[in-house]
Parts: C-alpha cells; sequence; structure tokens
C-alpha cells in the first residue's frame, strides 16, 4: 500500500512541528525516518496514522484520503508510538487478544493470529506473564505484536528497538526486513547503523523539513563531493605544516588531531581530491609522509552535516 505525502504542515502554536513536507513511500518499501529530537518524525507519524490532524496538507494510503476515510485507514495501519502504552496490569495473551477484538479480527483467527504474534516477537518464554513483570525490551516486543496482530498493509513503528539488547535489535532488523516483502513500512530510529542495515530508503527531517532523501549509499555518494583524508606528516625543519596544506589549491579545511602528534584531517574543496596535491607537497617541502588514508563518508557525517 502506497503512501503519499502533499504539503504536510503541523503547527504548535507559533511553531512549526512539521514545515510543508512532501514525499511518497511505495508499496514494499522499508524507509527509515531520521532526524534529531523536536525535528518532527513523531508528529509525521502521528498525522499518518490519524492519531492527530495536520493543520494543512494531504495524507493518502493507496489513493484514499486520511482525513475523510480515518476508520477505514487505521484498519490498513499499525502503529508502534514511541512511547510504547501498555495496559500493564494485563496479561500478554489478553493484552493481545483485547487488540485484535479493537482491531477487528475475525473471532475465528484470533488465536492463529496471537500464537503466530507470539512465535514472531519471540514472546514465547514470556507469554503467560503480566505486561508489568517484563523487562523494557520484551513490553517493546508486546507492542510490536499488537502492532502487526491484525495483519495490516501499512506499519508505522517510532523507535522500534527502544530498550532491546544487540541480539534482540538483530532478531527484530530481521523481522522488519521480512516484513518490508509485503508491507509498506515506516520506521524512525536514533541508531542510525540500524536504519542503514534495515531500510531501503531514508529520509531526513531538521526542523519540520526534508532536508535529504535517498538510499544510504546515494546520500553518502552526495556527501563525498567533499574528500576527507587523514595524513601523518613529520617535518624536520620545523615547518608550519598545517600553514602550508592549508595553502594548497584543492584544500578546503585542515585540523590537527590533538590526540595524535603530526597528524592532520584534510578536508578537500568540493568536487576536488587532494591527495596528489599533499603528496607533492611532502616531496617539494622535504616532509616524510608517514601515512595517508581516506575517509569514507559514514550515514553519521551525513546526518550532521544536513541538520546543522
Amino acid at each position: 500500500m502506497a503512501i503519499l505525502i502533499e504539503n504536510l504542515t503541523k503547527v504548535y502554536g507559533d511553531q512549526k512541528a512539521v514545515d510543508d513536507i512532501s514525499f511518497e513511500v511505495k508499496t514494499g518499501e522499508v524507509v527509515g525516518f531520521l532526524g534529531p529530537n523536536g525535528a518532527g518524525k513523531s508528529t509525521t507519524m502521528k498525522m499518518i496514522t490519524c492519531y492527530m490532524a495536520p493543520t494543512a496538507g494531504k495524507i493518502f494510503l493507496e489513493g484514499l484520503d486520511v482525513d475523510k476515510n480515518p476508520e477505514e485507514i487505521k484498519k490498513k495501519i499499525g502503529y508502534l508510538p514511541e512511547n510504547n502504552p501498555l495496559y500493564t496490569d494485563m496479561a500478554i495473551i489478553d493484552y493481545l487478544k483485547f487488540c485484535a477484538d479493537i482491531q477487528g479480527v475475525e473471532k475465528t483467527k484470533v488465536n492463529e493470529r496471537i500464537h503466530k504474534m507470539v512465535d514472531m516477537c519471540g514472546l514465547n518464554l514470556e507469554r503467560h506473564k503480566r505486561i508489568g513483570e517484563l523487562s523494557k525490551g520484551y513490553r517493546q516486543r508486546v507492542g510490536l505484536a499488537q502492532a502487526m496482530i491484525h495483519d495490516p498493509e501499512v506499519l508505522i513503528l517510532d523507535e522500534p528497538t527502544t530498550g532491546l539488547d544487540p541480539n534482540q535489535i538483530i532478531e527484530i532488523r530481521k523481522l522488519i526486513k521480512e516484513l518490508g516483502k509485503e508491507k509498506t513500512v515506516i520506521l524512525s530510529s536514533h541508531i542510525l547503523s540500524e536504519v542503514e542495515a534495515t531500510c531501503d530508503r531514508i529520509l531526513i527531517i531538521n526542523k519540520g523539513k526534508i532536508v535529504a532523501d535517498g538510499t544510504s549509499e546515494t546520500l553518502r555518494g552526495q556527501a563525498q563531493g567533499k574528500e576527507l583524508i587523514k595524513v601523518e606528516i613529520e617535518a624536520s625543519n620545523g615547518a608550519d605544516i598545517k600553514k602550508k596544506l592549508l595553502g594548497l589549491a584543492s584544500v578546503e579545511s585542515v585540523k590537527e588531531l590533538e590526540e595524535k602528534k603530526n597528524y592532520f584531517l584534510v578536508q578537500s574543496k568540493p568536487e576536488h581530491t587532494s591527495r596528489k596535491d599533499v603528496f607533492d607537497a611532502c616531496v617539494k617541502n622535504k616532509w616524510y609522509l608517514m601515512e595517508m588514508t581516506r575517509i569514507e563518508t559514514k550515514l553519521e557525517d551525513v546526518f550532521r552535516e544536513v541538520t546543522n
């Protein structure tokens, strides 16, 4: 089920939490939604799930206007909110049965769906406990189970791996990738490596606006327009290495690494490489070039660049 967002805006008083954003998520696509705290991620997700009405703009799910068809849309969406509200006094099985009833799951299929979700979300060992007796990680699994209990076509997951240990994160990552083969998934996370490993595409939002959209490879490639290299240079003549490197035509900036003597981070100008110029400078000045390493741009670097 495809999702289309057109000029979506949400205003709280004088603040625009979401500022005229537009994007599309195709059927079977897993999209990661990244952004600093307060960037507008959760607000956007709440509007898609009909939890909150937009100030302006339109949301369509497979051509259905969310504003005009909220009840029908809710049946097609599974939602795990950031704070994962649960009835902690209920047993896991009773809670999932309650959620299945609310979502209109056929009576004859309720037990089958519960058993499938318990198995899929790794709740077998805890299935007879009350939710209040569970660790944070297992409560998160219960939240995932309730989001999927009615077999929705769209999954909106706000920080789905919060509270999970590394092994559980890997399991949930596999689960989300499997679900993405047949469902449309939007998930937010602060763990950038997790988003990169799980998602087909990444959206980065900052101050209510979409500032980047593409695959992790595409975003890293765009950022690699400015090459970054690490060099170790020794000069026996007491030369000001940093000053001379800054004077090279292809170099935009030079930073000394305080923790390592004679190490420098050299930032090339856009669409330039400074490796040859640095090498030539070492030969000309009779410096010893001990190391030259090109630093691959990481998703973290892209995130910092577009959100600062």
